[in-house]
């Protein structure tokens, strides 16, 4: 499989990614995106090794911090044959300081989580989210210790804004702090919005892409169609309303062209939309999802084979929507002269939702 530099560093990752989000299976949310058991992931990680597929991501609150348990013994014996990726910051427990990036937060989620893992350090460790109540020097300075104890090799965020990735960016470098390389982020061919602002910071910044939901939160799976009822095993049942919403006559639009495009590769829809992705700016890895290994095999598809320039002009023309201020002036070309759009911009089509 090919490997890619993680955003400005020296780190390669695989050009696809695991998710073991699908791991453990404890509550709510987590419950309808899957139960893998020890003996399953086994299963998934030599499928995914034997593939290639050597990045694996995984956090401390999925399943309450079953995928990480169940991910370290399922890994025992190879933890050097893989890039380990964990999360942390949402709460895990009920202390006062069981959720945020404080200096204590930290120290203790990491600890905890290597010990889930059976590891004594992670190739890299995100921020599962931006948090206002620490001051940012406090959170950067506790990561920068954690890598120079060996802890932490490298370091990356997810669910910032562009404003609070590259303030915490601006801060590392007047330090001399280790700075994030990664931003594990939602992107996919219905959820175009992170080309407005976090694509071409990355661009600038050297910060890659790690990529989660490729299909869209399950949309994209070619079982939703036109004028159907959502399936009855569709975890949407569960999911969609915490997930972006997405206007049924865009979403539609995007599936008649994958359809198009699918008969003229012989390729699934999943397959063609987590392709698309990987020929994006700034994408290091796009992580995928398994229940089991059928769909790990699917998606272990998407790669060995690119779309054409056309087929994917034409993916992009169904995907377009407008985009709000102050992006849209920028992305209708109006000051390309001096600011060039990271990738090509199509006008919406009529009716698109905003």
């Amino acid at each position: 499989m090919e490997t890619r530099f993680l955003g400005r560093s020296g780190l390669k990752v695989s050009a696809l990614g695991f998710s073991a989000g699908t791991f453990g299976g404890k509550g709510p949310l987590f419950s309808a995106w899957g139960n893998t058991d020890v003996t399953e992931a086994r299963r998934m990680i030599d499928l995914s090794l034997d593939a290639g597929l050597t990045f694996f991501d995984t956090a401390d609150v999925y399943s309450d911090g079953a995928s990480e348990s169940i991910l370290g013994e399922a890994l025992r014996g190879c933890r050097d044959r893989v890039i380990l990726s964990s999360k942390t910051w949402l709460r895990l427990g009920e202390g006062a300081n069981d959720a945020g990036t404080s200096r204590l937060r930290l120290l203790k989620a990491v600890d905890a989580s290597l010990k889930r893992l059976g590891t004594d350090y992670l190739d890299l460790l995100q921020l599962h989210a931006f948090d206002a109540m620490t001051p940012i020097e406090e959170t950067l300075s506790t990561l920068d210790d954690l890598v120079r104890a060996g802890k932490v090799r490298y370091l990356g965020v997810s669910n910032f804004s562009g404003w609070q990735l590259m303030k915490s960016l601006g801060i590392a470098d007047r330090h001399g702090w280790s700075r994030y390389v990664a931003n594990q982020t939602y992107y996919s061919l219905i959820g175009r919005d992170y080309e407005w602002e976090l694509m071409p910071l990355g661009i600038d910044q050297g910060v890659g892409a790690v990529v989660w939901s490729p299909l869209g939160w399950g949309r994209l799976t070619g079982k939703l169609r036109r004028g159907q009822p959502l399936p009855a095993t569709s975890r949407l049942h569960d999911t969609a309303d915490v997930g972006p919403s997405v206007a049924q006559e865009r979403l539609f639009r995007i599936v008649d062209a994958l359809d198009i495009v699918a008969e003229e590769t012989g390729k699934s829809i999943p397959q063609i939309a987590i392709n698309w992705l990987l020929q994006r700016p700034t994408v290091s890895t796009v992580l995928i999802g398994a229940r089991n290994e059928e769909q790990l095999r699917q998606n272990l598809g998407a790669i060995g084979w690119q779309l054409t320039a056309d087929q994917i002009a034409r993916l992009d023309a169904a995907s377009a929507m407008e985009a709000p201020y102050p992006y849209y002036p920028y992305w209708r070309g109006q000051f390309s002269e001096r600011s060039p759009l990271p990738v090509q911009a199509f006008p919406p089509f009529a009716g698109a939702a905003p």
